[in-house]
């Protein structure tokens, strides 16, 4: 196929459709240029699980790599509402403790007053909305800078948990439905239909924006380019389903252990949604453009206020979708749920996969790619080990390694006209 550059004077001459080299060509030249994407996280992953499968053979196990995902659904939700408020150029400080407010809320309602499970999740999922709105108002309408007012919450959700906990109480979590999203695995067959169909999905939009691009006329990626995604893509998930279908219980005899963990597709599913929001709609073009340039975003019509209330409105209810799923995993709810180190690796899931703290740039599947480098740092480092401490300055060093990554890639966009 052949692009046509129509002029006023009339067609031009006829360019050449773009090959796979040229392809390869000029993704080269956009990383020189500072636009590396999420290239460092999935080279780190790489590393990370070469070296810790040479020094822990255990750590290729088909157990293992399940806790992995268990391990790390809660950060990596939480880190997928987190892009949002990120790619304005914010930062939420109190999405840790604004998860375990939501968890509290869940955990009183099912054990504590008694009410099914689904009317517990909404009353989680709208508090968490409710959080979000409260923070974006002040943030966006009152004029305080979002680290003051996040700093604030951080301290109240805290406060919050510890009442809502009766300071100190631990309440567990009984409920079938809520437990197995961490702690149950679908069949097997399942699996592979779940995977068969994310393929073929994914093969469908693919194959039609080949289509739609082509009779147009614009510049498109080379058909080989665009099967090697659609073989990519079967073959990651095929593998994962395979490894995750094989028997992971010690002993069979008592009970049997295989499947794909239930949080593996509603994170995916949330990954799709998102994804879609963002790239795909009007609103996720507007978040961009608040996070690119605020002032030039409002002068061509962009209603920046509301943007940046929903930003953080949906980064706390992806805080409270993180907090039913650590109350699931941990099957309780105490007054340290969304404490600790949840928030840290959170903001470091989102900036390690790619999302610039500058804003205006970043994806979901960058919290993905982010709560994966650090399950596998907090995962691997438990097999050799270490202490708390090491896991926390390695951890801490990878952060600090992507935030610079981060700044020099700006730098280079910025000095090659790229930005």
């Amino acid at each position: 196929m052949s692009i046509t550059a129509v002029t006023k004077e009339g067609p031009a001459a006829v360019a050449p459709a773009p090959t796979v080299g040229s392809h390869v060509r000029g993704y080269w030249q956009r990383v020189r240029g500072g636009d590396i994407g999420a290239l460092p996280a999935v080279a780190g992953l790489l590393v990370l699980c070469t070296i810790f499968s040479i020094m822990r053979p255990s750590f290729l196990t088909a157990g293992n790599f399940a806790n992995l995902f268990t391990q790390g659904a809660a950060v990596t939700l939480i880190a997928m509402g987190l892009v949002f408020v990120l790619l304005l150029g914010e930062i939420d400080l109190s999405a840790g403790f604004a998860s375990g407010v939501c968890a509290a809320v869940l955990a009183n309602l099912i054990t504590v007053l008694g009410y099914p499970w689904y009317v517990a999740v909404l009353a989680a999922l709208l508090t968490g909305m409710v959080i979000g709105t409260i923070l974006g108002f002040l943030v966006a309408k009152v004029g305080i800078p979002s680290f003051v007012v996040t700093l604030a919450g951080f301290l109240a959700f805290q406060g919050v948990v510890l009442l809502l906990m009766k300071e100190g109480r631990n309440i567990s979590v009984r409920e079938p439905v809520v437990v197995a999203i961490v702690n149950r695995n679908m069949p097997v067959a399942l699996g592979w239909t779940l995977a068969a169909i994310a393929v073929a999905g994914f093969a469908v939009v693919q194959l039609l924006r080949y289509r739609s691009r082509a009779a147009r006329n614009l510049i498109n990626d080379p058909f080989p380019v665009v099967l090697g995604r659609i073989a990519a893509l079967a073959l990651v998930l095929g593998l994962a389903v395979y490894v995750l279908n094989l028997e992971r219980s010690l002993n069979v005899l008592i009970t049997s252990l295989k499947g794909v963990p239930i949080v593996v597709p509603i994170v995916a599913v949330l990954l799709v949604v998102l994804t879609f929001v963002l790239q795909r709609t009007s609103y996720g073009r507007h978040i961009y453009a608040v996070g690119g340039n605020r002032e030039a975003a409002r002068r061509a019509g962009i209603n920046v206020d509301r943007i940046r209330i929903s930003a953080f409105m949906i980064c706390s209810t992806m805080a409270a979708v993180g907090g039913i799923v650590a109350a699931s995993r941990a099957n309780s709810v105490d007054p340290n749920t969304g404490g600790s180190n949840v928030l840290l690796y959170a903001v470091g899931a989102a900036v390690i996969g790619g999302t610039s703290l500058f804003g205006g740039k970043g994806r979901i599947l960058d919290a993905v790619l982010g709560g994966a480098v650090v399950a596998v740092i907090d995962n691997g480092m438990g097999l050799m080990g270490y202490s708390s401490g090491v896991k926390y300055v390695v951890t801490g060093v990878v952060l600090l390694l992507a935030a610079s990554v981060d700044a020099l890639s700006r730098r280079r966009a910025s000095a090659t006209g790229n930005r």
